[in-house]
């Protein structure tokens, strides 16, 4: 991922330093349960320990001769630790090692996305709490339909990334597996004790059946998972994008002191980091299809999903680790107009109520269909005439007089009435 939308605490997951750290206690680990069952010297293990060292340019300079990183990677260890290192590796494969850090590369960064994931939460919930009660306009279709709160509408967001929380988790718990299992992953070379070492010192479980790689299926569901949030995170930057256009103003990003909009117009206040995290989303998405394809392998294995993993791995979860994060700061520091959503509520004189009037009429005593009939007919010369209100039409049609009261007319056009349940809605959240 490029610079500009790389958080350091994610990208230095995917630095060379830190992949070739976890490879080198992946050996270290494996040597250590070598020497508790006797199959290298323990002096090995400890001097591995000791004298292992290794140098992401010294590697390089070897992977250009060797075409092999593991073996390039083993090859300037052993140029620290000296005659002992001949018993790294003992039994291995490089997919043993090579699949095991991926699975703790990705656990590194589900627990950093996690703490993305609180941090988004926490803000649309403030917010959410913070104008539970503050009226606005829903819109179906795009257009008014009943009232509703922005409490309400920042709460579905709110639900939303709960959910996507407990994905990541189950998720992560996919990935987090070890595979120390050999050629063809028999184990015929390498105890199936040593895996289970590595597997516990790394917080990993072992691979049911790793047939020498880890199955893609767990990458899959993994990615997929970082598709979902990234699909929740532009849903929510849509609508901020909506409710900031000069029409609506119900909401808008904050806008800095010396912050431009526009190179040509002094006067533009635009909702960059929305369409910003909406494009991230997009990119994250198209991570997807590419881990799903990594499914099928030839046989018990073949290296047609490396070169993909070696992109979708840094490249997905450092993007959802910016997007998160601006989204947090965008929803915390969100400016609020309820002046302007009570003036768009009030904007179609009133139609907003019709549902109410046309269940008031059935329940006085006239068929569904005509007061449908009546209801719309009145509705629909508020919107071609764009003059009276619709609670005035209403009181001129006698069909509607003559089973409604002016009393019980005046007590269907009230707005507090779309409020009643939503602290029991927003306390479903708490639990």
């Amino acid at each position: 991922m490029i610079p500009r939308y790389s958080r350091a605490e994610m990208a230095n997951i995917w630095e060379p330093q830190n992949r070739f750290r976890i490879w080198f206690e992946i050996e270290a680990h494996a040597c250590d349960a070598m020497a508790e069952l006797g199959t290298i010297p323990k002096e090995a293990a400890k001097a591995i320990w000791e004298r292992g060292a290794f140098e992401p340019d010294r590697i390089d300079e070897i992977e250009r001769e060797t075409r092999h990183d593991v073996i390039a990677f083993l090859t300037n260890v052993s140029e620290h630790v000296g005659p002992e290192a001949r018993f790294l590796h003992q039994g291995m494969t490089s997919s043993d090692v090579l699949d095991t850090a991926f699975a703790v590369q990705l656990t590194q960064a589900a627990d950093l996305l996690l703490k993305d994931l609180d941090a988004v939460i926490n803000a649309i919930r403030r917010r959410a709490l913070e104008h539970a009660h503050t009226l606005t306009i829903g819109r179906s279709h795009g257009i008014h339909a009943e009232p509703t709160t922005f409490g309400l509408k920042l709460a579905g967001h709110w639900a939303a990334f709960k959910r996507n929380r407990e994905r990541l988790l189950a998720a992560r718990a996919e990935i987090a597996t070890c595979a120390i299992s050999g050629p063809v992953g028999t184990y015929a070379t390498v105890d199936p004790r040593v895996e289970a070492h590595v597997a516990k010192m790394l917080g990993l479980t072992p691979e049911t059946v790793s047939t020498q790689v880890i199955p893609r299926d767990r990458h899959a569901q993994f990615f997929a998972t970082l598709g979902v949030i990234a699909a929740s995170m532009e849903n929510l930057a849509t609508e901020v994008r909506h409710l900031q256009r000069s029409e609506v103003l119900e909401a808008e990003e904050y806008f800095a002191p010396g912050q431009k909009g526009s190179s040509a117009m002094p006067h533009k206040r635009n909702p960059v980091l929305s369409e910003n995290i909406t494009g991230l989303g997009r990119l994250i998405r198209g991570y997807v299809t590419p881990a799903l394809e990594n499914v099928t392998l030839w046989h018990e294995r073949d290296i047609s999903h490396s070169s993909v993993e070696r992109v979708i791995g840094p490249d997905a979860t450092i993007a959802l680790d910016f997007g998160l994060v601006r989204l947090a700061g965008l929803i915390d520091r969100l400016i609020i107009h309820p002046e302007n959503m009570r003036k768009n509520l009030d904007s179609l004189k009133g139609l907003v109520f019709s549902q109410r009037v046309l269940l008031a009429l059935t329940q006085a005593g006239m068929s569904r269909e005509d007061s449908y009939r009546t209801v719309q007919s009145t509705a629909m010369r508020v919107w071609d005439e764009r003059k009276d209100d619709f609670r005035s039409l209403l009181s001129q049609n006698p069909q509607v007089t003559g089973l409604l009261a002016p009393e019980h007319l005046d007590a269907i056009f009230d707005y507090s009435y779309y409020t009643s349940h939503v602290d029991t809605i927003l306390a479903r959240l708490e639990d």
